[in-house]
């Protein structure tokens, strides 16, 4: 029992952090501060999908459900929990790098909304 809440905590932490990675500059421009803990999450997430590298949570789940008398899964979390999901003809190189590239642009406009309206306010507070 134990093995199998920790495997089901870890999915649940693991399935925060992709969240964050693609969402949390959203919090960031609430707070500013998370900006430190975002950027290495976001680069982390995307040269995973550009590299291929499984994330360390995948097999340290896989060995908890195991360990617990369930059955790991082969290949990555996007590619077991997500793709069955978002695209049932399963996960290509290209879905992977595009995914990558998805979460870059779309931190990248968020953090580029974010300084524009920094620099306005440093504008409006000089005048």
């Amino acid at each position: 029992m134990f093995y199998r809440l920790s495997a089901d905590l870890i999915l649940i932490i693991h399935l925060a952090f992709i969240i964050f990675v693609m969402l949390g500059g959203f919090l960031v421009l609430r707070r500013p501060r998370l900006m430190w803990l975002h950027l290495p999450a976001v680069v982390w997430g995307a040269l995973s999908e550009f590299l291929g590298v499984f994330c360390p949570l995948t097999p340290l789940e896989t060995m908890l459900r195991k360990l617990g008398g369930g059955t790991g899964y082969e290949g990555d979390f996007i590619g077991h929990y997500i793709t069955a999901v978002i695209y049932p003809s399963g996960l290509t190189r290209g879905i992977q790098i595009a995914l990558g590239f998805g979460a870059l642009m779309l931190n990248m406009a968020i953090y580029g909304y974010w300084l524009l309206r920094k620099r306005r306010s440093r504008s409006r507070h000089r005048s």
